[in-house]
């Protein structure tokens, strides 16, 4: 990983976001968790279901009122996937999809934080609504559906976020 003057350079790609011809005042932003650690030296990524279809997801939530993005990301990560640890407060990078909200089709746009896992909780908020699963990166990359999402947690490298 280079460095320039103390800083850690990442070379990673952001895909272009597609917000489905919506103003920027009708964008929403959320806030979503990287679940990470460490297994026989190899790095496992912690997936969620989500609680309509069922598909595998990273925990994600909308701002809290006096949290940083990464410990909004970190609040999201205990209560749909019963982990806590550590929040890098730098994002891994964004990803964009549409949400249905009372018939709306709301464009969101997601910052994603790493956060180094330090519990798996046998009992956490939406424990009896999701399952989860850890997984190697390829996988995780593979199971996931938004294509930017798929691209950050495929390049994902914890060695680039202080913990």
């Amino acid at each position: 990983m280079p460095r320039i003057s103390g800083v850690t350079v990442l070379n990673v790609k952001q895909r272009p976001m597609r917000l489905e011809g919506a103003g920027k005042r009708e964008v929403r932003s959320q806030f979503g968790a990287i679940p990470w650690r460490f297994n026989a030296g190899k790095v496992e990524i912690l997936l969620i279901t989500s609680r309509g279809t069922g598909r595998w997801i990273l925990p994600k939530g909308w701002p809290v009122h006096d949290a940083t993005p990464a410990e909004a990301a970190a609040t999201e990560a205990w209560e749909e996937g019963g982990v806590t640890g550590s929040p890098s407060h730098v994002s891994a990078g964004f990803y964009s999809y549409v949400k249905d909200l009372d018939g709306d089709n709301l464009p969101i746009v997601v910052a994603m934080f790493p956060l180094k896992v330090k519990k798996v909780h046998r009992d956490w908020p939406e424990k009896g609504q999701r399952k989860r699963r850890w997984v190697s990166r390829k996988k995780a990359s593979a199971l996931l559906q938004e294509p930017e999402l798929r691209q950050i947690v495929k390049h994902f490298d914890p060695r680039a976020y202080s913990h």
